[in-house]
């Protein structure tokens, strides 16, 4: 359960799919958060036309023994945004004729807390299981589409360059025809924002149902990818103009997956240097000199 930091994000980012009741407190506590974490329960279930129960219920779906937890989470980060000099309520929207320097700005600091909340959020003591898996593996496959595909590449590209034999999948039909290859001490990681792609899916307990180790990188912990995985990683997503959900949780998806990445290194510390050293001095001589 999510009961650290990054309260706001997976409260922005689950917000679309909450039941009627739990997202008008929801939108209550995103339209105003430093408000939210100064007001008492019945406070905020009169701001959102709720009752008390509805925002304990509400707490208690994102994993808070009550709201007393729940404000001191939200003043937390009202408080780290206060003294970065972010505004909590950051806009989303790019005008069609906003200045360059205003697009960037508001480029920069969604990503910038997209970061922020992503790490928040994370659950090392997860990381530190994927990477044990990924060490111990004798396989282990990528799965994702469109923009996470590009992702899962990327990790692919990472782990192999340090003696990792992984590979990753886009197309279905060879994403499944080699998880079906899979078995005890393999693993398979399947990454969709919304946790609800097909294929991913597909792919992922097709993997499990051979015995391998499953894990999950989605920005929805209650979606049917993360029921499906063994080990669940979330993601944070901050949607702005021209880059809706998917697209906006690509950087925390690297995050996420980087971390993992430098953890597994660590803890083959002496593998990974050798491997770095080899692959740089092999590619060494494509390197142009400078003039």
């Amino acid at each position: 359960m999510i009961v650290a930091g990054g309260a706001l994000g997976r409260i922005q980012t689950e917000l679309p799919g909450l039941p009627e009741a739990l997202r008008r407190v929801g939108q209550a506590i995103v339209a105003d958060p430093a408000g939210a974490a100064g007001s008492t329960i019945t406070a905020l279930a009169e701001l959102s036309g709720s009752s008390p129960a509805t925002v304990t219920r509400f707490c208690r779906f994102f994993g808070f023994t009550g709201y007393a937890e729940l404000r001191v989470a939200i003043a937390t980060e009202t408080g780290r945004a206060a003294q970065a000099h972010w505004g909590v309520k950051v806009g989303r929207e790019i005008g069609r004729t906003d200045p360059l320097d205003s697009v960037v700005e508001v480029m920069a600091i969604a990503d910038a807390r997209l970061i922020q909340e992503t790490a928040a959020q994370l659950d090392l003591g997860v990381v530190g299981k994927v990477a044990d898996a990924i060490i111990e593996a004798n396989r282990v496959l990528l799965f994702g589409v469109s923009a996470s595909g590009a992702v899962a590449s990327m990790l692919e590209g990472r782990l192999r360059r340090i003696r990792v034999p992984c590979w990753s999948f886009t197309d279905p039909h060879d994403a499944l025809a080699d998880a079906a290859l899979l078995g005890q001490g393999d693993v398979a990681i399947g990454i969709s924002h919304r946790g609800r792609t097909r294929e991913v899916l597909e792919s992922l307990d097709e993997a499990g149902s051979h015995g391998a180790t499953t894990v999950a990188v989605t920005s929805f912990a209650r979606s049917p990818l993360a029921e499906s995985a063994d080990l669940v990683l979330t993601t944070a997503s901050r949607a702005t103009t021209f880059r809706p959900g998917g697209l906006a949780a690509v950087h925390s998806q690297l995050l996420v997956l980087d971390v993992v990445y430098v953890v597994v290194a660590q803890r083959t510390y002496e593998r990974a240097n050798q491997a770095f050293e080899l692959t740089m001095r092999a590619v060494e001589g494509h390197r142009v000199e400078r003039s």
